[in-house]
């Protein structure tokens, strides 16, 4: 028996057990209330003396906050109480009983405070809630790719080169040699698609970049489809599907968790295909007449991303970047070569990025003319261009990052929130 299925009015007027931890306490007239939590769900159970005896209630009267019990009792529908139910106790057994000098007290901590007590956080309601929608997310993305016949194909951690460019990357030791922190399971879902045509994988990815804004994490969780026989517009697509998928899925599924975390799931409900799309030339434009000082060329930050993503209402594709400004495997457009087959999608309401993906090169002598412009040391990617020369076709695939997902829809300020135990560039603990 689980809270969440008492608070779907399942079991009124029925002998439960719920075992769980003490989330707060109070004394009213002789009648202890008590705010109980078991993972699923919150629930007030009440204990009067006369109904569990001395032993039991003045046991229940000297216990902290977090101790964990297991009460028996009767389910009653009360509108006063928190979900609408709560429990009338019968019995209680003490698992353990909890030290009183539980670090998060009530009241308002600093963020270093919070964040150095991280694994206690977590237990508290808003977080609980984020990382129900979290995990929602993330199965939605799975259940999604794997309606659509995608093969689920684990990248390794460990890369030889890298995907992203070489500032960012997290080098480690190797048995004398050096090996990199993946920063993308991308060129890897390339070669799993001639084996397979549609792959994914979903893990971790690791970017050294020293950024302190509210939507960079060092290390974040990526979906990373890839499609052979695939082009621009198909791969458009398919992103505006599976975003829509993702929403229709948390208001569906999550509707509690974002009712406690205050959300209006007004802007939400408006995500629908198609969404809007506008070129990197005509954000630029957008940008300057707003005031913003970037020039053509120049790759779009944070700030800018916000800007344009609040003049729309849904999600928004910035498509067709300048080749300098993006990563070497994108494919170029065959109109203008001084842009790539790529698009980034912003996420209304200010959020920014949260999809990036392109057209990848399938042609060898082009894929060994971007390695050679951007520097890269060929022999780290002569097992990426095999794929070009043994059965390459057109192919695309994107990239949708799992925490700035998240914060989005329960909209959330930063994006530590988003993840159980976020790694920052001043912050591996715990």
């Amino acid at each position: 028996m689980n809270i969440s299925e008492i608070l779907d009015g399942k079991f009124a007027g029925k002998d439960v057990e719920i075992k769980g931890w003490l989330l707060n306490k109070r004394t009213i007239g002789g009648v202890q209330f008590l705010i109980v939590r078991d993972g699923t769900g919150i629930i007030q159970a009440t204990i009067r003396r006369n109904e569990v005896g001395d032993k039991i209630y003045d046991e229940v009267e000297d216990l902290a906050q977090e101790s964990s019990i297991i009460i028996r009792g009767t389910v009653k529908e009360d509108k006063r109480a928190p979900g609408g139910y709560e429990i009338k106790v019968t019995s209680l057994e003490i698992v353990h009983k909890a030290e009183r000098d539980y670090p998060l007290a009530k009241k308002e901590h600093g963020v270093d405070f919070l964040m150095d007590y991280r694994h206690l956080w977590i237990r508290s309601p808003r977080q609980t809630a984020i990382l129900r929608v979290r995990a929602e997310v993330i199965r939605a993305c799975r259940d999604f790719l794997d309606g659509r016949g995608f093969v689920l194909v684990d990248a390794p951690i460990f890369t030889p080169a890298a995907v992203e460019g070489t500032t960012t990357l997290f080098e480690v030791p190797y048995f004398g040699d050096k090996a990199y922190l993946t920063q993308s399971g991308q060129l890897y879902m390339e070669a799993a698609i001639a084996a397979f045509g549609k792959v994914y994988c979903f893990g971790p990815t690791f970017r050294a970049e020293k950024s302190k804004t509210p939507r960079h994490l060092t290390e974040f969780w990526m979906v990373e489809p890839e499609m052979a026989f695939c082009e621009f517009e198909e791969n458009l697509k398919l992103q505006e599907d599976m975003v829509t998928y993702i929403v229709k899925r948390v208001l569906e599924k999550r509707r509690r968790e974002l009712e406690t975390l205050g959300r209006d799931i007004t802007p939400l409900q408006k995500v629908e295909p198609p969404f809007d799309r506008i070129s990197y030339t005509e954000a630029i434009d957008m940008l300057q007449k707003a005031g913003f000082q970037i020039e053509w060329g120049e790759d779009l930050g944070a700030p800018h991303e916000r800007y344009i993503s609040l003049q729309f209402e849904k999600p928004v594709f910035v498509h067709r970047y300048p080749a300098k400004a993006k990563a070497f495997y994108m494919q170029p457009d065959p109109q203008n070569p001084e842009v790539v087959l790529c698009a980034d999608l912003l996420a209304p309401e200010g959020y920014g990025e949260i999809i990036g993906g392109s057209q990848r090169i399938h042609e060898l002598k082009l894929l060994e003319q971007r390695i050679e412009e951007f520097g890269l040391p060929k022999e780290a990617y002569e097992w990426y261009l095999d794929l070009r020369r043994y059965g390459t076709v057109p192919h695309s695939g994107f990239g949708l990052g799992i925490e700035r997902t998240v914060m989005w829809i329960c909209k959330l300020k930063h994006i530590r929130e988003a993840i159980p135990f976020p790694r920052t560039i001043n912050r591996v603990y715990p």
